[in-house]
């Protein structure tokens, strides 16, 4: 049997990760070096002027000043990758699927696919179970995502109606989350549950199927492109 096709190492994958980023997104360059020249010019000033002491003092400073540098570069890299990811991708059916199947913690019970799904318009309805309750979030037109909404809160308050329901709308509406914050609002909710009550919530509706439930209609699964994990 062949040999299976060796990974890319770390430095690659970040290289890669630097180089299609740098497309996309003229200012990474600039505030990577400046990131990264920054605290190296405060390792060699402040021991000279602030805090002055010997050789030995002025070299350990310098190494903190190329280490911090690096750690920020690093993370304008990844912070700037993630955005630029999902922009890319914003707007499209399937986006939210691909956050939460990605970005979301361990702490949080989702699926990349829907719910509950428009097969005219490919608006959906994704479920996500964490401390904070449940939270349905709409991907689309508010208007048009509505009915799906109100379908699937009720079946959900017959389910388990002493848990919380918190929505979140991603689309084109004025007021909607963008994708890139949909992370970091799902986890501004006040938490409500414990990790075992989280996973008996999310068991408890993955068990029970809706009266006409029914496979992903075909051309409503552009879940391949996905955003970076987060670093």
């Amino acid at each position: 049997m062949a040999e299976a096709a060796k990974e890319p190492g770390r430095m690659t994958q970040l290289w890669r990760v630097f180089q299609m980023t740098r497309k996309a997104d003229k200012a990474l360059l600039p505030l990577m070096i400046l990131a990264f020249v920054v605290p190296i010019a405060l390792g060699i000033v402040l021991p000279m002027t602030l805090f002055p002491g010997g050789l030995f003092s002025m070299i350990l400073w310098i190494i903190t000043g190329v280490l911090a540098g690096v750690l920020l570069l690093l993370v304008i890299l990844g912070n700037r990758a993630e955005a630029t990811a999902y922009r890319q991708i914003e707007g499209q059916s399937g986006a939210v699927g691909a956050v939460l199947q990605n970005a979301l913690r361990r702490a949080w019970q989702a699926n990349e696919y829907p719910v509950a799904v428009n097969p005219r318009t490919r608006d959906a309805v994704y479920r996500a179970v964490g401390k904070c309750g449940i939270v349905l979030i709409a991907e689309g037109s508010k208007s048009r995502t509505s009915k799906l909404l109100n379908d699937e809160k009720r079946h959900i308050q017959r389910t388990v109606p002493q848990v919380s329901i918190h929505v979140i709308h991603v689309g084109p509406d004025e007021g909607s989350t963008p994708l890139l914050k949909l992370r970091k609002e799902m986890n501004s909710f006040k938490k409500e549950l414990n990790k075992a009550e989280v996973l008996a919530v999310a068991n408890r509706l993955e068990s029970l199927k809706k009266p006409g439930d029914m496979p992903i209609p075909k051309g409503v699964d552009p879940f391949k492109m996905r955003a970076p994990k987060p670093r």
